[in-house]
């Protein structure tokens, strides 16, 4: 960590302080008292008004810019290190200023959510060793044994300390009953010295041995000899499209490894928490503890120190999700952004940043290099590689030399008209049946969790709906329990129909409990794990079913969408989409494109190995060209079809999608908000009509999903051409978002979702 010696010179420094308003969106001017050493970046304790707040210090000068007895000082830093690095500051401004939110917001983005107000603490353990004496460590033994001759409990301790090294007390009293009052008066003679040592929470076991490199295919080596040289110059930025199974993880192995030889840091993104344990495995297994992990699933304390871990240089690969872009990782050389189209890189609340463009400028302001790497690329990174942004590498064939696995696309209306009225069609049942008998594993994919998505009455039609929510109850057979999937309120089935009366209330629709119970029904003997959010809430529990199932133990897997990417199994064989329409017609203009993505990658998982694989997907609308791109697994033909719908109807890349959201508990409230909005950003762009040009569209209504969690949402929805005149457009509409309304207001700019 940097010498605190080294601190800017200048008597005062430039704060911002830990409020995320608008208000207070400014750096205050603290004095900084003698004898304290600070750097830019380090969070600081600070009076402001009444209060004590923390701060992070972002600049040194000479010149108040006030009267000097209005300056108060700086109370004490918060660490003896800047928490924040000078690079990581400037990409917080970068991420302040594009997502229109205050900088103290972006600036808590750049550590662990419990380092503020001290709410977690070092781990410390005590630890006991021989001292060593003017002679070394035998004369201590020798005389400390001489000194214990009828102490057998202190000579057994002495030899259990014989090595010289710093041995946990608990670890001396699994072998010594209670050994402390022994050692303290080793300690009291001279010859112990007992201490409190650190404690780093480790949310991994040890790798073991390192694994030995495998060799690399033609296509490794071919899309590495252009990576290494950029890492070597400092830059370049990439679009590694290869194949599912084509060894893409062994080339950011490769890649990481150069840097690792340059004494640079690499960071690894993985879009879901559930691919992390087989990403560390991989990783560790080459590197070591020189690997570290940061994701949302971590304890407290684990989470704490595997970030001081990063910081202080002792672990210089990161593996994590969306928000270990901002590690603390110094001499920067690699970042890896692995399935890069998926939308959970985009942050959902403020700031709403996305991680795929975080890492781009960390990169290029680091001089580190940038892989970006799918099989089913986003349109928008495609396109920028068409465009000359990014160098397009291709990896067209598989790791082994395997085939693509074989797809079968089935029409389920077809299956309804032969009166097959079950969720699963004739050839899967034929598949199954044939996959198991083999003793192979399957997986079956359903993008929707629960046991039925809805709960309806038969005499009427009503649909049970949450009170605090605009959406369907879905029905869990588990708990017999109807869930909101946004609020999490349960309830029990009603008795009667809220709306008529009846009795016949019903659930209906398929979810992925029910594709589990009727999968044990035919199969009662086969074991199976359902992964979805319902069954990895808790701490580890994704780890467990994964090495139930890598393990042999369950033969079928069913699951979500956390299924259907970067995962290896050697062992599955045969993959279906129970039902594929899932998200094919939701109302957002990305509905096709995540259908293409989802399919293609779940086709993926099967046949990784030295055996072929197979694919069944289910779907109601055959004929969709998004479907039958996935069953041929040809990205370009889906995305030139994709590009022309996009560049058709005027959507991103060719436009920006924005909307201000209101919410609040009254509906009325919400919509009067809405309505101000449109009509002062109506009145404002007809006084600009060089700037309307830019705005296709405008409108205010009701949002698609209209209540979550009580609160009603309401919107102004607007689409831009990306043009930098379009800028001014933002500017006004967050001037518009942080005035003073009776409800929230959300500006969010191409948002992950437009629900």
């Amino acid at each position: 960590m940097p010498d605190p010696a080294e601190a800017s010179a200048g008597r005062y420094a430039q704060v911002i302080v830990d409020i995320a308003s608008s208000d207070t969106d400014r750096v205050f001017t603290y004095r900084v008292p003698q004898g304290m050493a600070l750097l830019p970046g380090t969070r600081v304790s600070v009076p402001f008004g009444k209060r004590t707040l923390e701060g992070i210090v972002l600049s040194f000068g000479d010149d108040p810019g006030m009267p000097e007895e209005r300056v108060k000082d700086i109370l004490r830093p918060l660490e003896d290190y800047p928490a924040v690095l000078p690079p990581l500051v400037d990409l917080a401004r970068e991420i302040a200023r594009d997502t229109r939110t205050p900088l103290a917001m972006a600036l808590r983005l750049m550590f662990p959510a419990e380092m503020r107000r001290g709410r977690v603490k070092i781990r410390t353990r005590a630890t006991a060793r021989l001292r060593t004496g003017e002679h070394g460590i035998q004369e201590t033994l020798d005389a400390a044994l001489a000194a214990s001759a009828r102490a057998p409990k202190r000579r057994l301790l002495l030899r259990l300390l014989e090595d010289g090294l710093s041995h946990p007390v608990e670890e001396l009293r699994a072998l010594a009953r209670d050994p402390l009052a022994a050692l303290k008066a080793l300690e009291e003679e001279g010859f112990v010295t007992l201490a409190e040592e650190e404690v780093f929470r480790s949310p991994y076991p040890d790798a073991g041995p390192v694994d030995r490199d495998p060799a690399l295919t033609a296509d490794q080596r071919e899309v590495l000899s252009e990576i290494v040289p950029a890492i070597r110059s400092g830059g370049g930025r990439f679009l590694l499209h290869g194949i599912t199974g084509s060894g893409k993880t062994e080339v950011y192995i490769r890649a990481a490894r150069e840097c690792l030889s340059r004494a640079q840091g690499v960071i690894v993104l993985i879009p879901e928490i559930v691919l992390t344990p087989q990403m560390v495995s991989w990783f560790k297994g080459r590197f070591g503890d020189v690997a570290a992990v940061l994701h949302s699933r971590l304890s407290a304390g684990e989470r704490y120190d595997e970030w001081r871990r990063i910081r202080s240089g002792h672990a210089r690969i990161v593996i994590g999700a969306r928000s270990a872009v901002f590690a603390p990782v110094s001499n920067l050389g690699l970042i890896v952004v692995d399935e890069e189209h998926e939308a959970s890189y985009q942050a959902e609340n403020a700031p709403r940043y996305d991680a795929r463009e975080a890492a781009a400028s960390r990169a290029s302001r680091e001089g580190a290099a940038l892989i970006l790497a799918s099989a089913t690329p986003s349109v928008l990174t495609f396109a920028k590689a068409r465009r000359g942004d990014l160098m397009l590498l291709e990896m067209r064939h598989r790791a082994q030399s395997q085939p693509l696995a074989h797809v079968t696309v089935v029409d389920m209306r077809e299956e309804l008209r032969l009166g097959n009225r079950g969720m699963f069609s004739t050839l899967l049942h034929e598949r199954l049946a044939e996959c198991l008998d083999r003793g192979q594993q399957a997986m079956l994919f359903l993008n929707r969790r629960g046991y039925a998505p809805s709960v309806m009455c038969r005499k009427c039609g009503a649909v049970m709906k949450c009170p605090q929510c605009d959406v369907n109850l879905t029905w869990h057979q588990a708990d017999r329990m109807m869930h909101c999937h946004y609020c999490g309120l349960r309830g029990g089935l009603p008795q009667e129909c809220p709306t008529c009366g009846s009795s016949y209330i019903k659930p209906v629709g398929v979810g992925t409990q029910k594709v589990e119970e009727e999968f044990r029904r035919l199969h009662p003997d086969v074991g199976v794990v359902r992964l979805d959010m319902d069954t990895t809430s808790g701490k580890d529990a994704h780890q467990i079913l994964l090495d139930r199932f890598r393990s042999g133990e369950a033969r079928v897997m069913v699951g979500t969408q956390m299924i259907a990417k970067g995962h290896d199994f050697p062992q599955v064989t045969l993959v279906a989409a129970v039902l594929a329409d899932m998200s094919l017609h939701l109302p957002d203009y990305r509905s096709e494109e995540r259908t293409f993505q989802l399919l293609t990658q779940l086709a993926g998982r099967a046949g990784r190995a030295d055996m072929p694989g197979e694919v069944v997907i289910q779907t109601y609308a055959p004929e969709h060209f998004a479907i039958q791109a996935a069953a041929k697994q040809d990205y370009r033909a889906f995305f030139e079809t994709e590009f022309s719908r996009r560049r058709d109807k005027l959507y991103p890349p060719f436009t920006m999608m924005v909307r201000l959201l209101c919410e609040h508990a009254l509906e009325d409230t919400a919509r009067g908000v809405s309505s101000a909005l449109y009509g002062r950003l109506k009145d404002w762009l007809a006084q600009r009509p060089a700037l309307k040009k830019r705005v296709i569209f405008f409108r205010e209504d009701a949002s698609p999903i209209k209540r979550i969690m009580g609160l009603w949402r309401t919107q102004v929805l607007l689409k831009l051409l990306e043009h930098p005149e379009s800028g001014e457009v933002l500017d006004f509409l967050k001037q518009l978002s942080e005035e003073t309304w009776p409800c929230r207001v959300s500006l969010e700019i191409n948002p992950a979702s437009l629900a």
